[in-house]
């Protein structure tokens, strides 16, 4: 099976944060800030082992949050980074665990961090294969970043992701302007680095559109 290729960072610290306290906004920054590090700034052979070590402690902030779902959205980002960084079919149990734990989060507040575990949970149902070897399922994947975008219209990944969906499903023109429109996202206070590496994501996946459309 090849690779599985995930990059899964998903909005920035949405108005829902607010009733965390201090130290919890503090610990889900620094998830963030490290998963932005790992995915964009670290070299592919060592991308493994270092989300698998944040994994760990994603997991650690749900065991001690268990109502917060803002911690279960990003332990699932970060798990299924880790299963997109190891590949193959060893990656299909995380990313299975990944699907738990946004399911959770959006039980928990479906609208925390403005939608992105929807957008999470729809990147997902495009990218593992369908059945019978995974849950990967187009329409699920449609209907899930429709409700994201409901909910974040503007968002630079609730857009990048939708339309690489759009591109998927063979809909170009569409896609290019999702994407043209997720290049004009306003940035994100703290999270320069996701925000630079999100946007060369939208520009090669651009070049592949426009090829489509010549």
């Amino acid at each position: 099976m090849k690779k599985l290729t995930f990059c899964l960072l998903l909005g920035t610290l949405s108005q829902s944060v607010w009733a965390l306290d201090a130290a919890d906004q503090q610990r889900l920054a620094g998830i963030q800030q490290s998963w932005a590090h790992i995915q964009y700034e670290l070299p592919a052979e060592q991308r493994t082992a270092a989300f698998e070590k944040l994994a760990t402690q994603a997991s650690a902030f749900t065991r001690e949050r268990q109502s917060v779902a803002e911690a279960w959205i990003w332990s699932g980002i970060v798990t299924s980074s880790w299963a997109g960084a190891q590949g193959g079919l060893g990656a299909l149990s995380k990313v299975k665990d990944a699907k738990v734990d946004l399911e959770t989060a959006l039980n928990l507040d479906p609208k925390a961090l403005q939608g992105s575990a929807y957008t999470s949970l729809g990147a997902l149902y495009d990218r593992v294969p369908g059945w019978p070897i995974g849950f990967g399922d187009a329409d699920k994947a449609e209907q899930l970043l429709k409700q994201a975008l409901q909910l974040n219209p503007n968002g630079i990944d609730s857009l990048y992701f939708w339309g690489d969906h759009l591109y998927r499903q063979k809909r170009y023109s569409e896609a290019r302007g999702a994407l043209q429109k997720a290049l004009q996202a306003d940035p994100r206070p703290g999270r320069e680095t996701a925000d630079a590496g999100r946007r060369k994501e939208i520009q090669a996946l651009l070049v592949d559109v426009n090829k489509k459309l010549n």
